[in-house]
């Protein structure tokens, strides 16, 4: 097809699929707090197979995580390899022998969800067969085969494409097959899809580049090719986009790298703090068969868990800054405040909290809690302090 039919055929699609994206009825009421699950990349990227999958899924069970909230098994890319007579998406035979629906309805069978990914353009990141062109017939496919959960990638699209159509094309698309299935945006935040995501019927969408496991440092990923992050970068480029989450539509500041080795246990807990007050999808990415006992606790950890899930979806935001010492708050449906006492440094300081800053009156009594310790500290008056290592969190809830 020639490009520039193509872009008329886009241009025309946009309009009506902005619109009915907004009044689905299929894609409503789901991914109404942050979507939690595993996905391949981080650890395989295109090293993916039935085998793999069943495995991880497997893990998913017997380690906890499935108790804990995790749901969606993702397959990210390079599980595609072609497009057969017909147009229809091919999985690789070789790594997928049984076919898609086969291995989702053994991730089924274990009463998790199965997630799979493409690409808006003509080509995934690796190379593969993308959706271009394709959308409601891979929209029926992935249907067919049972899938829950797209992630949908922004690789290799066309000169003028544009974002917003394209994810709302997809949308319209996923609700047409009649399968409620939730769409990750993916497109790095380059065109602040936090401003048209929901309206293009994105549950979550991606506000930064690629995290990568390390504290902090953004890399090239090749000369003149930026950037990967490090975990600070991320949560710093989506500290500030707190107003335009909530239920059923979330700001992603990517996948978790907890437990790929490049941080230590005590800056893992703090990413996986730092993603649960920030209402961010936990989407886990190390090999869940083989953690060890320190990361399965910081993964499982159902009250640091229950933060990010928190019915009222509010997004929480940094509250104060002072160098390297930060407090961040985050209001939850009860009315208790859970709180981050954050310290970047490389030494250990004490870090105190006003009640002001997280929206209490001075002269409140409050039972506070430290949620990695499992503790109830005592009640407290118009602020607390607490000792906070190098690079690590103090977590608390605050209650009245």
């Amino acid at each position: 097809m020639h490009r520039k039919l193509l872009l008329q055929i886009l241009f025309a699609l946009s309009l009506s699929a902005v619109a009915i994206a907004q009044e689905s009825a299929v894609s409503k009421g789901f991914a109404l707090t942050p979507p939690m699950g595993w996905n391949t990349w981080n650890k395989f990227q295109c090293n993916v197979s039935d085998e793999l999958v069943r495995g991880m899924a497997d893990a998913i069970v017997k380690s906890g995580m499935k108790d804990a909230g995790y749901q969606y098994i993702v397959i990210d890319d390079c599980w595609q390899v072609s497009r057969d007579a017909n147009a229809n998406i091919v999985p690789d035979p070789q790594r997928f022998p049984n076919g898609m629906k086969a291995l989702a309805d053994y991730v089924h069978s274990l009463g998790l969800k199965f997630g799979i990914y493409s690409d808006a353009g003509t080509k995934t990141c690796a190379g593969r067969p993308a959706g271009l062109g394709h959308e409601y017939q891979d929209a029926l496919m992935y249907a067919s085969w049972g899938v829950d959960y797209l992630k949908y990638d922004w690789c290799s699209t066309l000169p003028g494409q544009d974002a917003k159509s394209s994810y709302a094309n997809i949308r319209q698309a996923l609700d047409a097959s009649g399968r409620p299935i939730v769409l990750s945006i993916c497109e790095w935040g380059g065109r602040q899809p936090w401003l048209w995501g929901k309206q293009s019927g994105g549950n979550l969408w991606r506000t930064t580049g690629d995290i990568q496991d390390r504290w902090a440092g953004k890399k090239e990923w090749s000369p003149g090719n930026c950037c990967s992050n490090g975990m600070l970068d991320i949560v710093d480029e989506n500290a500030d986009l707190y107003s335009f989450a909530g239920p059923g539509h979330w700001n992603d500041p990517d996948m978790l790298e907890v437990g790929n080795g490049g941080m230590t246990t005590i800056e893992y807990r703090t990413h996986f703090s730092l993603w649960a007050i920030m209402a961010a999808p936990l989407i886990a990415g190390n090999d869940v068969r083989n953690m060890t006992p320190e990361i399965r606790d910081i993964l499982t950890n159902k009250e640091v868990i229950a933060i990010d899930q928190d019915p009222l979806g509010r997004q929480g935001r940094r509250v104060w800054k002072d160098g390297d010492l930060e407090v961040w708050g985050r209001q939850l449906q009860n009315g208790d405040r859970a709180m981050i006492l954050l310290n970047r440094g490389s030494a250990e300081q004490e870090i105190t909290v006003n009640w002001e800053q997280v929206g209490y009156p001075s002269h409140l009594g409050a039972a506070v809690r430290d949620l990695w310790a499992h503790k109830d500290l005592g009640k407290f008056t118009g602020k607390f302090s607490a000792s906070v290592a190098s690079h690590g969190v103090v977590m608390v809830t605050v209650r009245p």
